[in-house]
């Protein structure tokens, strides 16, 4: 088995000194390497790392769609918040407006109300100051006419008192006839009155 095998001889020759190392042209040196070769055995691997590239290249749609989908929903967001935030504005606004609309007529109710009781302040003032007038002409009206009672009474009592005087003469008379003169007239004070009237 052993003789079957090549010598060490016949694979790796003996050189001799001056000579040229793998001086035949028949053989080749072994262990030399082919550029070709070596470009052709690194070429799947550029291949591979070409693939990669491409299939991170590829991956960046995805994380762009997923970016832009992020801008959506945050402008989405923020126009939301924009829209509740013009919403608030105008609620506000609003709010604000229907405020002063019932300040407005609050204060003109008020107004109504102070232009009446001014109002009626001038009527009670003008009303007061007709009934002190009609107070003072009651009062006068009233002095007026106690006195004018006062002179009826006194009026009356003199009356009374003339009347007794012409009573006692008429019975004087007829008492004694010849004692009065015979004309028709009596003086009484000085004036004249006819007999008839001191009957009646």
């Amino acid at each position: 088995m052993l003789s079957s095998l090549p010598s060490l001889e016949d694979i790796f020759p003996v050189f001799e000194p001056g000579s040229v190392p793998w001086g035949s042209h028949d053989q080749e040196p072994p262990f030399v390497f082919d550029t070709k070769e070596l470009l052709s055995s690194q070429g799947p691997a550029s291949s591979d790392s070409g693939s990669y590239k491409r299939s991170r290249v590829q991956t960046t749609p995805d994380s762009a769609s997923s970016e832009r989908n992020l801008n959506t929903c945050k402008n989405s967001s923020s126009s939301s918040v924009i829209v509740i935030d013009e919403r608030k504005h105008k609620r506000m606004i609003s709010n604000r407006e229907s405020a002063r609309r019932s300040r407005m007529r609050k204060q003109k109710h008020l107004d109504n109300l102070r232009n009446q009781v001014n109002r009626l302040k001038v009527a009670n003032r003008q009303t007061m100051n007709r009934l002190s007038l009609v107070v003072q002409q009651n009062q006068l009206v009233r002095r007026e006419n106690e006195y004018l009672s006062s002179e009826s009474a006194m009026l009356r009592q003199r009356l009374w008192d003339i009347r007794q005087v012409l009573l006692v003469r008429q019975l004087q008379q007829n008492l004694n006839p010849s004692a009065w003169p015979c004309n028709n007239f009596t003086s009484i004070n000085g004036g004249q009155l006819p007999h008839h009237s001191l009957i009646t």
